[in-house]
């Protein structure tokens, strides 16, 4: 797992890139959120597509909404970017617009799109 700490618009974004798996579970997605949060200080958090598991991406896992929750719980600007063209539902697609309306999650390409998005929340 690699993390660097972005600075824009006065606020900080951890921005972790990692080859292997590290959202899994509601229980890995807590862990993410307080290692990060200890050791970056950072509330904003982008994460790569590619760390988060599969299962994640089909809502009727409801994965998605239990991992998501918890970033809001704990007051978390949370991000996924990556390329997710390959994702074709429905449900799914309309589910990643509402959240990128929003003000918490956020879907987005790269990471350059990601911490403008992520430095721009008021």
């Amino acid at each position: 797992m690699k993390t660097e700490i972005i600075n824009k618009n006065n606020t900080n974004i951890a921005v972790i890139y990692s080859e292997k798996i590290l959202i899994t579970d509601v229980q890995s997605s807590l862990d993410l959120i307080m290692t990060v949060k200890y050791e970056t200080g950072c509330t904003n958090i982008a994460v790569n597509k590619e760390a988060i598991i599969d299962d994640f991406f089909i809502l009727s896992t409801c994965l998605a909404g239990e991992i998501l929750q918890k970033f809001v719980n704990y007051g978390i600007k949370f991000a996924i970017y990556g390329d997710f063209s390959n994702y074709t539902s429905k449900p799914l697609n309309d589910f990643m617009y509402e959240c990128n309306n929003g003000k918490d999650i956020f879907f987005l390409p790269n990471v350059s799109l990601t911490v403008d998005k992520l430095s721009n929340i008021e």
